[in-house]
Parts: C-alpha cells; sequence; structure tokens
C-alpha cells in the first residue's frame, strides 16, 4: 500500500487541473488503477447580520468628526489619548523663560477622510484630569475624565489642500496639519518637569501620571470624518548664543522647533464613536440580508459547511485521497448612501466561539480558524484562498462540533511589513486605490477597524465554494 501511495503522489504531479461549476472528475489511466481530480462547488452558505455595537482599539489612526449619510446614518468619532514622551529634550542654552509656544498638530494624508472636504469643522482641546485605564473600548465616555471648562485650545479646519499646512512624506504622499495652540505654560511645565525629574520621561506610565493626555472634541459642524495618522506635541523655543567679537560682543538668537510627546502603538489611543445606524439598514438586517457595516454596526455570522464537505470527501475518496483546496467566495454588493462609503478594504473570517481571543492575543490569521481577504475592486468580492488547512484539521478529529462550523466576518485594519523597495502599500491603496508594491509583503498585524466608515451587503446567496482533492481508484 505505501509503494502505491507513492506512485499516486507521483503521478499528481503531471495532473492538470479544470475547474467548474459542479462535480467533476478528471484523471488518466494507469495500470493497476486510476487517478481522478474531483472538484465540487455545489455547496451553498447562509447567514445573517449580528450586532457589533463597539470594538477595543488597537491602532494608532484616529478619527475626528461626524457625518450623516442617507442609507448610512449617523456616525462621529472624537479622540481621548495618552503620549509617549520624547527621550530627550533640549537644554543647551535654552530656559524655562525662552519656551515661546506650543501647538498640537494633527496630521491627515491628501484624501483622507470620509465626507465633505470643504465643509468646515471645529474641534476643541481638554487636558485629561487622570489617567486612562485598559482595555478602553469605543463607547468610552470622558465625561470623568475632563473639566469642560478648562480649555486648553480650539480651531476649525477642511480637507483642503491649502498652502502652508501642506508638507510630504518620506514616499512622496501630500500631507495636511491641523494645528491648535496650547498655553505656553504647558510647555514650560513639561521643560520643567524635565529638568527636575528628569526619571518622569523615561517611560510612558510614568509621562501619563504627570501629564494624563488630551480629549480631542468635535466643537461644530458635520459632513467629515478625518482619519488622522499623526498626533505630536510641538514646543517652539529659542536659544541664546554670544558671539565671541571683542569689538562688538552681542548675542544671537537661534529659533527651534522640538517634539516633546507624539501618540504611539505604546500608549493608550482611542475613538470614542457614536453611531445611529439607517433605519433602512436596520430593516434589511431584520429581514435577513447580511449587512456589514463599520467601525461599528454589524458583522456577519454564517455556518460553513464543513460537515457537507467532509460527508462528500468521505463517501467518494475510497482508500487513497489528498485534499487539494478549499476557498470562499463571497460577492460584495454596493449600499447605496449619499457619500460614498465603500466595502471594508480587508475582512477576517475567524471562528465565532474565537473572535475575541483572536484580537485579545493580536493573532494573526493561521488558516485553521481565522482568515482574512482584501476587497477586489474588479470583481466586489472578497475570496479567502486558503481554507485547506481547516478541513484537512477537521478531517482528523473524530467528532465535527457545531462551534467548529460557525464563523464570524468582521472589517478589520491589516497591516504589512514593507520592504526597503516597497513604499506603504496599505496607505497607496486606501488613500489612492493603487499599490507601487514592487516586491511581496507579509502580513503583520490584524487590528479592529477604525478608520472610516464602511458597508456592504455580503451576497451569501451567490457565495461560492471550491473543493477539490485528489483520489486514486485501484
Amino acid at each position: 500500500m505505501k509503494h502505491l501511495f507513492y506512485i499516486f503522489l507521483a503521478i499528481l504531479a503531471s495532473v492538470t487541473l479544470n475547474s467548474c461549476e459542479d462535480s467533476l472528475q478528471s484523471g488518466s489511466s494507469l495500470v493497476e488503477g486510476q487517478v481522478e481530480i474531483v472538484i465540487d462547488s455545489t455547496f451553498t452558505v447562509t447567514g445573517k447580520s449580528i450586532p457589533n455595537p463597539r470594538l477595543e482599539s488597537r491602532t494608532v489612526m484616529q478619527l475626528l468628526g461626524s457625518l450623516h449619510a442617507d442609507g448610512y446614518g449617523a456616525f462621529s468619532s472624537e479622540i481621548v489619548c495618552q503620549y509617549m514622551p520624547a527621550a530627550t529634550l533640549d537644554t543647551i542654552r535654552v530656559k524655562p523663560e525662552y519656551i515661546d509656544s506650543v501647538k498640537l498638530m494633527l496630521t491627515m494624508t491628501a484624501g483622507g477622510f470620509a465626507g465633505d472636504s470643504i465643509t468646515p469643522m471645529g474641534l476643541r482641546v481638554y487636558p485629561l484630569t487622570r489617567q486612562l485605564t485598559t482595555p478602553i473600548y469605543s463607547t468610552f465616555d470622558p465625561k470623568d475624565y475632563y473639566d469642560p471648562s478648562v480649555i486648553y485650545g480650539s480651531t476649525t479646519y477642511s480637507a483642503l489642500l491649502d498652502g502652508a499646512t501642506i508638507s510630504a512624506d518620506a514616499n512622496g504622499y501630500l500631507l495636511k496639519s491641523i494645528g491648535v495652540k496650547l498655553p505656553t505654560s504647558l510647555g514650560v511645565d513639561l521643560y520643567n518637569e524635565y529638568i527636575n525629574h528628569p526619571q518622569t520621561f523615561a517611560t510612558p506610565e510614568a509621562f501619563a501620571k504627570f501629564f494624563p493626555g488630551l480629549y480631542i472634541a468635535n466643537s461644530f459642524g458635520e459632513g467629515r470624518v478625518t482619519r488622522i495618522s499623526s498626533n505630536v506635541i510641538n514646543v517652539y523655543y529659542h536659544s541664546i548664543h554670544p558671539i565671541a567679537d571683542e569689538k562688538n560682543p552681542r548675542d544671537t538668537t537661534v529659533y527651534h522647533v522640538g517634539t516633546y510627546m507624539g501618540v504611539t502603538p505604546e500608549v493608550i489611543t482611542n475613538n470614542d464613536i457614536s453611531y445611529t445606524m439607517a433605519s433602512s439598514l436596520e430593516e434589511r438586517a431584520r429581514n435577513g440580508e447580511a449587512i456589514l457595516v463599520g467601525p461599528i454596526g454589524y458583522d456577519v455570522e454564517f455556518e460553513f459547511p464543513a460537515k457537507e464537505i467532509i460527508r462528500r470527501y468521505r463517501e467518494q475518496a475510497g482508500e487513497l485521497a489528498i485534499v487539494n483546496s478549499l476557498s470562499l467566495d463571497i460577492p460584495a454588493v454596493d449600499i447605496t448612501n449619499d457619500y460614498g462609503l465603500m466595502p471594508p478594504p480587508y475582512v477576517l473570517l475567524v471562528k465565532k466561539s474565537e473572535k475575541d481571543a483572536f484580537f485579545n492575543g493580536m493573532k494573526l490569521p493561521d488558516n485553521v480558524t481565522s482568515f482574512y481577504a482584501s476587497y477586489s475592486s474588479a470583481t466586489k468580492s472578497y475570496t479567502f484562498a486558503s481554507m485547506r488547512d481547516y478541513i484537512v484539521d477537521l478531517l482528523s478529529k473524530d467528532e465535527v462540533k457545531q462551534e467548529d462550523t460557525e464563523f464570524v466576518i468582521c472589517p478589520v485594519l491589516a497591516s504589512f511589513y514593507q520592504s526597503s523597495q516597497t513604499s506603504n502599500n496599505y496607505m497607496m491603496y486606501y488613500y489612492y486605490g493603487y499599490s507601487s508594491q514592487s516586491t511581496a509583503q507579509t502580513l503583520s498585524s490584524i487590528a479592529p477597524y477604525v478608520t472610516e466608515p464602511v458597508m456592504t451587503l455580503l451576497d451569501l446567496a451567490n457565495a461560492k465554494i471550491n473543493f477539490s482533492f485528489s483520489r486514486q481508484t485501484l
């Protein structure tokens, strides 16, 4: 039997696969038997929308603003955040009284928003009065963490690329900075704390005890949600330098800017999200449609027909068989709205019983209990192409339990390792709709989706499962 198995493997290398809509057998004749490729795409799936009322933010991407879109609903997001302090501050020929001004700088990429670029909107900045705690969720209410009467600063802004606020990053992407003037006394206090207690700047935990962070709130306006990709506090100061000139002794003033702190993945940051879903979406979900809405709103739950796949496999496999592939393709249908909201760029397919553990453990898809797919604008679908290990794992079990077949699909943010020859492929895809990727990229993280409002209808009735295996008939 072992000898026949090795013959079987050798012959598989020369067999050409052909796809089809229904079960199909193809192969070549042998002296002692026949090798066949069996392809089955007749399986069906059904599912439903399930509420996803909150999520835990695990990204430095911050959302600010509000919009109301017909067909989607009313969405708003504000920000609470701690800061990572600078490791060192410039103290050479600098005194506290040389601190000139302080600014909060919120940076967005050109096109980094959902809604209307022109609409003027306002924000206010409040200092937090106590430290944020974890875990922290999108439903967080900051009312007990700040004093409404103490406003650090305010400004109005749009998403237009207007003059002096524009710069470019290392990859050439245009950036717009939203500046908010903060009290100069904040810069003085930070400088004095660094001089008198440098250990405060040693860790983000120690720094948060001194400076708990900021609450960045919407003050007026509606029609845009802006993606803030960078959040730093700059201190503008000068230093006095004597000029060694015996005939004309004098001083010269040199002006500087130092980034005293910024939001990084190591500190707590959260999008405080409020969402009132459109009644039309709720009605469609009640009627059984599989509506996917993010960042919060609806996930989609469905039962994968693993038991039926295994039943057919065992009925047809015979003594010698190998599973070749298993994939799931789900069409994604646009939902009409007046702001052009799109399907999420990435989705996660994960066993329902393991969803919380996946995000809490900051795991990557293992292609056994969890999978991810990107949205294809060409085919308007999500394709989970690597599900073979999942069905092979179930075939090794004595019993397939119900929890093994129950899955959830939810929007996610996928990040990748980039080589030196590749620009930030995700940012290019998201903001510009194309990629300059020149080498392969490797998935580095999957996080709950906190990027902008998205929605789509998953057309499970037209989803296609393709399952294939090879068998030898003696």
